[in-house]
């Protein structure tokens, strides 16, 4: 299976990874409340609450790095770019999440607008 195939399952296994430091700051503020999870996290401060948001940008950005990779390969874009491409976007997600956690916003961004910069050149690779 190609590289920028396997991306797709790093950054699916980015999101769920992300779900840890939810779950651990859930736990600091009193236990898991596995009835009322959402409304648990939606109480939490600090680094709980970035933790919460670094999980929910995860799934929203997923889906359309997802969907560009499949058009990139369906459509023949050139595979090492397409590679390149898909790499570049796990690593600058791994990075988002490092820097959401460390309250580094600025750095924060301007990884995020990397992730959606890159996103947007995978779909641009089926014109080469």
């Amino acid at each position: 299976m190609e590289i920028h195939l396997w991306c797709i399952v790093a950054a699916w296994l980015v999101v769920y990874g992300t779900k840890l430091p939810v779950a651990a700051a859930m736990h600091r503020a009193g236990g898991y409340d596995n009835h009322l999870p959402r409304a648990q996290q939606a109480r939490l401060e600090g680094w709980g609450a970035r933790s919460v948001a670094a999980h929910q940008n995860s799934f929203e950005n997923f889906a359309p790095f997802a969907a560009a990779v499949l058009v990139a390969h369906l459509a023949g874009g050139p595979e090492r770019v397409v590679d390149l491409l898909a790499v570049s976007f796990v690593v600058a997600r791994i990075i988002y999440v490092i820097c959401y956690l460390a309250d580094w916003a600025l750095l924060r961004s301007g990884v995020w607008t990397v992730g959606f910069l890159v996103t947007f050149a995978l779909f641009l690779t089926t014109l080469l």
